[in-house]
């Protein structure tokens, strides 16, 4: 079977660094929206670069140090996502999965600067052991603009083919993946999918006691899903917020969905598994849509109103 290297850069503009450094750096006790993470292996995790402190704090810094003005759509940070197929670890030793992110790690740190790197940190709780390498992307004459360093889809691209050869001189057996720009897939993160399971399967829970309310026990009940409600919107803001980034993409595969299960028949397995992955995407966000279109209007004024409580508290 194939091993690929995989190498996936995100980029984030305004002040979403408290969430993501949270998850990468496992400050939280407990993760709802991701399943898969074993917090009993979260003592294996190590890190490559470690922060130096807040990662807020250390990017305002940098960008400060650095003397450049940024506007509200300016990308301040990005978060570099680089693994390999589940089979490539298999059977490793913890040296040898260390010694591969190192020289990964190492790949980065000569592109964009040892000194613009907020935090390099590889997660061995996972299924997959990965690497999550934040940094900002200042230019070598201390510009802000992501736009220079990662470039277009070419210099992505390129991007690939650079990563692959410098992985390939000490693990020969990985294969240069093919590019989005030639398969026409977008990727859409796992974590997303994770979510949205979980989402819908909370939504289906509230789905049921919303269908148990009668006259006989309204009050009950309307405390009940309100309970739930309030552990539930939350969680889907945050959900809906990462989810704007990828609406082009869920947008095109409603359109396109025939054309991509024409192409996955054509006996390429790894495209009818994109599209029965995103198919049930589809799926969970319409269990999740009826849900929200359900909520009696009372429990919903209910719910902003203790929400807003909340707040002003």
């Amino acid at each position: 079977m194939p091993q690929y290297a995989i190498l996936r850069f995100a980029k984030h503009k305004g002040n979403p660094a408290r969430p993501l450094e949270a998850h990468h750096e496992r400050q939280k006790e407990k993760y709802a929206s991701n399943p898969d993470i074993d917090t009993a292996r979260s003592k294996y995790n190590f890190h490559i670069v470690k922060p130096e402190g807040r990662y807020y704090h250390f990017i305002q810094s940098r960008i400060e140090q650095a003397g450049c003005r940024t506007r509200k759509d300016s990308t301040r940070f990005v978060d570099t996502l680089i693994t390999a197929s589940p089979e490539f670890f298999r059977g490793k030793p913890p040296k040898e999965i260390q010694a591969f992110f190192q020289r990964a790690a190492d790949f980065l740190i000569q592109r964009v600067g040892r000194e613009n790197i907020v935090s390099a940190v590889v997660h061995m709780d996972e299924k997959t052991p990965h690497l999550h390498l934040t940094f900002v992307p200042l230019t070598q004459d201390n510009r802000l603009c992501a736009k220079e360093i990662l470039g277009n889809r070419a210099s992505l691209t390129k991007w690939q083919d650079d990563f692959h050869a410098y992985m390939v001189e000490n693990y020969p057996d990985l294969e240069r993946g093919e590019s989005a720009s030639k398969t026409g897939r977008k990727h859409i993160p796992t974590r997303l999918f994770k979510q949205a399971v979980n989402l819908s399967n909370q939504a289906k829970a509230i789905e049921a006691v919303l269908d148990g309310i009668n006259p006989l026990n309204a009050g009950k009940k309307k405390e009940e899903a309100l309970s739930m409600l309030k552990k539930w919107f939350p969680q889907m803001e945050d959900f809906s917020g990462q989810l704007k980034k990828y609406k082009v993409t869920i947008a095109d595969l409603l359109k396109k969905n025939k054309k991509l299960e024409a192409r996955a028949k054509a006996s390429e397995k790894g495209k009818m598994k994109d599209t029965m992955e995103r198919a049930k995407l589809e799926s969970e966000l319409h269990n999740i849509q009826r849900v929200l279109d359900r909520i009696p209007p009372d429990v919903l004024a209910e719910l902003k109103r203790q929400q807003q409580y909340g707040k002003d508290r």
